[in-house]
């Protein structure tokens, strides 16, 4: 029942129109519903005249575009940070940043880390988040070792957590530490759209790195590194990057244009979510502030379908992990949906 959805002739919305029927979307990673959006699209067609939609030369090449450097500005005062770094994909920025920090020290995982950050195999854990920070707090003072890279998700979006990472401001300075966060399904939501980095606890022995891809909320193909300005001088020097192709200057240029979009429809998310978990929607699970609300009933996909509801459900991350059934609200949505999902519920 699940393939029905597999082969769409085009990007659903609000809506999905398949076989003479409409069904509204509850799920996927479009939070604000940015590609939906007219004035968004009509800036990536004034961006695709001015440059093109893709670029092809790579940062390296002695020809570039200025909206590079215009654009990871703009991502560092967005996003709060010293300084950004744009590559083609979330998953190629986790790569560079954990590939490039991989002999700074001891890494230590968090649960459930993203597979864009593993080196390898995958990660075993084991613990809670709260009880692995606990844990890795007491091992990193008692360790004889100086340098530890600890490597986190921002938060939990398949059982929605959103991460505390104060405790680790704990630490003895005498050790070094560089906290390597993937902020993919918090940033432009959490902490009022700029994401997690400013809330990281930070020092002289303590550097954030945060990765995140854009293509989420931000509805951009592209990845993003938030760092100060000496790290991310530091990982435009890689291989990685300087021959990896850049994102989309079209992209770049709604993204420049699109601050108040993104304002708007965020505020119209947070309007949404308000709505919503007013009513204590029953047999779903979720954290405040971000918009996915989790099951654990199997058979919640198949009867919402037939009342004419698609949410997401899926194996994740591969085909012989446990069916995630979630419902995801966007900034799409209307309060009659919303009342007729919860009616449902």
């Amino acid at each position: 029942m699940v393939d029905i959805f597999a082969e769409l002739a085009y990007a659903p919305s609000r809506t999905i129109q398949l076989q003479d029927r409409e069904y509204i979307f509850f799920g996927g990673t479009s939070y604000l519903g940015i590609g939906a959006n007219a004035e968004f699209r009509e800036y990536c067609f004034e961006g695709a005249k001015r440059y093109g939609f893709s670029n092809g030369t790579s940062r390296s090449n002695n020809v570039q575009l200025r909206i590079y450097g215009e654009a990871e500005s703009e991502a560092a005062k967005r996003f709060a940070a010293e300084s950004a770094l744009l590559s083609s994909s979330g998953f190629l920025v986790a790569q560079l940043a954990v590939r490039y920090f991989s002999d700074f020290g001891e890494i230590i995982y968090g649960p459930n880390t993203h597979p864009a950050l593993w080196l390898g195999a995958k990660p075993q854990v084991g613990l809670s988040f709260d009880d692995w920070v606990k844990q890795t707090v007491k091992y990193i003072n008692a360790s004889n070792k100086k340098r530890f890279l600890i490597v986190n998700d921002s938060l939990d979006n398949l059982r929605p957590q959103l991460f505390d990472f104060t405790s680790f401001s704990n630490i003895d300075e005498s050790k070094e530490i560089i906290l390597l966060i993937d902020d993919s399904h918090g940033i432009g939501i959490t902490h009022k759209g700029r994401g997690i980095y400013m809330s990281l606890p930070t020092g002289p022995h303590i550097q954030r790195v945060v990765v995140a891809s854009l293509a989420k909320a931000m509805g951009i193909d592209a990845g993003v590194v938030l760092a100060d300005e000496k790290i991310i001088s530091q990982l435009k020097t890689s291989a990685v990057f300087l021959a990896a192709s850049p994102p989309s200057p079209a992209l770049l240029y709604a993204f420049l244009k699109s601050e108040s979009v993104y304002k708007r429809n965020r505020e119209r998310l947070e309007s949404n979510m308000l709505f919503f978990e007013a009513s204590k929607p029953t047999g779903l699970y979720y954290a405040t502030g971000f918009p996915v609300y989790a099951t654990e009933n199997p058979e919640l996909y198949a009867k919402l379908l037939k009342k004419g509801i698609v949410i997401s459900s899926f194996h994740y991350p591969s085909a012989t992990d446990p069916l995630m059934n979630r419902v995801v609200i966007n900034s799409l949505h209307t309060e009659e949906d919303l009342s007729y999902l919860l009616a449902c519920l």
